[in-house]
């Protein structure tokens, strides 16, 4: 809250909901004074405020009194509640008992589905407005808006750079993707790996491998002013690779499995070996051959130039690589690769465009 209360208290009621204590520890690291407040006759998150009360259930005939009694003696400053049955009943009399203390929060309901409701529209403008690829050949029907909803909300759940376009981008030529296996390179917590999981999924493509380090050692991008790397080394890569598996666990079912090393040893081992086996995702079993690259590991150019000399030769005919951050603000690493490969292997290339900062390159 802040301004609102003109730096009065805010009363948190009930105090005790994951998103009142969420509420609580954004006001305390914005210096905002709160006061939280339940109906329970002990409430264990009564400790973690600095000041606490006890009010009526809201459907108690003393409610309005008790709360009204206690915005004038506290001097409270305004009111959250992420309690939807508490919310409309406060929406409905707060401006009669106390005038001029406001609800600092939205509806709870309209909150909680906003995302829910703004991947519904994003899912319905690409049903209905397809990308205007031209990948030269006739794709897969698309999935239904629910399909398409659920992808997006899950994505928008987990830390990452890949934008919206990107994966409407990933969307498109999933349909028109030959079948093998999905390899990624560099993925981190998970973002696109997840959507490229899914897309797998949803158009029968294979089973996806990610390839990533996760390592602080392997972060550094040699950008020019160090801005990238400086922020580089305030991550953990090993906390790192545990949200990976947080996000991709769910979905996994023998379709996701990962390589914790360099791209090149990497490249060697998927070169002999078809199985992939991890403690959290078990064996997975692949193809070998490689319907889907999306390369976004280290965007040194070296290393760039690296990752597309180890794995494009296995890419199936009409298979498809994505090159991510072709353009960057932070190097010509990617931009570097990309180019030489479409100046080596034009004749090769059916189809290239890029999108969402990447490079999509579709082989003949």
């Amino acid at each position: 809250m802040g301004p609102e209360g003109g730096g009065k208290p805010v009363l948190i009621f009930p105090g005790g909901m994951p998103r009142s204590l969420d509420y609580l520890r954004k006001c305390q690291r914005e210096g905002v004074a709160t006061v939280g407040a339940s109906s329970l006759n002990y409430d264990v998150a009564s400790t973690q405020y600095p000041s606490w009360i006890q009010l009526p259930y809201v459907n108690h005939p003393e409610f309005d009194a008790a709360l009204a009694r206690a915005i004038r003696e506290l001097g409270i400053g305004g009111v959250y509640s992420p309690n939807p049955v508490v919310w409309n009943h406060l929406n409905a009399v707060l401006g009669i008992l106390a005038p001029g203390v406001p609800l600092v929060n939205d509806s709870p309901i309209d909150d909680a589905l906003a995302g829910f409701r703004a991947a519904r529209t994003r899912a319905r403008e690409l049903l209905d407005h397809p990308l205007p690829v031209d990948v030269g050949q006739s794709g897969r029907a698309a999935v239904d808006e629910i399909e398409l909803a659920a992808m997006f909300r899950h994505a928008d759940a987990i830390p990452g750079m890949c934008d919206h376009e990107k994966a409407c981008a990933l969307h498109e030529i999933a349909r028109h993707c030959v079948a093998g296996d999905v390899v990624e390179i560099g993925s981190w917590w998970g973002k696109s790996a997840f959507l490229l999981a899914r897309l797998a999924r949803l158009y029968g493509i294979g089973k996806l491998l990610c390839v990533d380090p996760w390592s602080n050692q392997h972060l550094v991008q040699e950008d020019a002013t160090g801005i990238v790397d400086g922020g580089s080394a305030m991550v953990d890569a090993g906390e790192a690779l545990a949200v990976f598996e947080m996000n991709l666990l769910p979905y996994s079912a023998n379709h996701v499995n990962y390589l914790r090393m360099p791209s090149i040893e990497a490249a060697a081992f998927y070169r002999k070996s078809r199985c992939v086996t991890t403690p959290r995702f078990g064996s997975v079993d692949y193809e070998g051959r490689i319907a889907l690259l999306h390369i976004d590991g280290n965007h040194a150019h070296a290393a760039v130039q690296a990752d597309v000399a180890a794995w494009t030769g296995l890419v199936a005919s009409g298979g498809w690589m994505v090159l991510d951050d072709y353009t960057w603000p932070f190097g010509d690493g990617p931009r570097r690769a990309g180019d030489a490969f479409l100046a080596e292997n034009g004749h090769n290339v059916a189809t290239a465009f890029t999108m969402g900062g990447a490079l999509f390159i579709r082989l003949a």
